[in-house]
């Protein structure tokens, strides 16, 4: 939650959802590796798309570079959402 509360609530203030999970890959060197891993759940505006993407991208640097990561997968989706 600290790189959370550092690299993304200042770019997403209004709020966001993080889940935990289980998750395994191959590597680059074709090895299974399986690890816990973390779900960031970031709604927002289609209008504010374009600013977002920008945000993510450098949050999945930082991401991968602060956690030695080979790579932190993205999915995007639009969805319909009321609070």
């Amino acid at each position: 939650m600290a790189f959370v509360d550092r690299e993304v609530t200042p770019d997403f203030p209004d709020g966001l959802t993080v889940q935990n999970g289980r998750g395994q890959w191959r590597d680059a060197h074709g090895k299974i590796e399986k690890e816990r891993s973390y779900e960031l759940i970031l709604l927002y505006p289609v209008t504010a798309a374009g600013a977002s993407d920008r945000k993510i991208e450098e949050i999945r640097r930082a991401y991968e570079k602060a956690f030695a990561q080979e790579a932190v997968g993205r999915v995007d989706d639009r969805t319909r959402a009321d609070f």
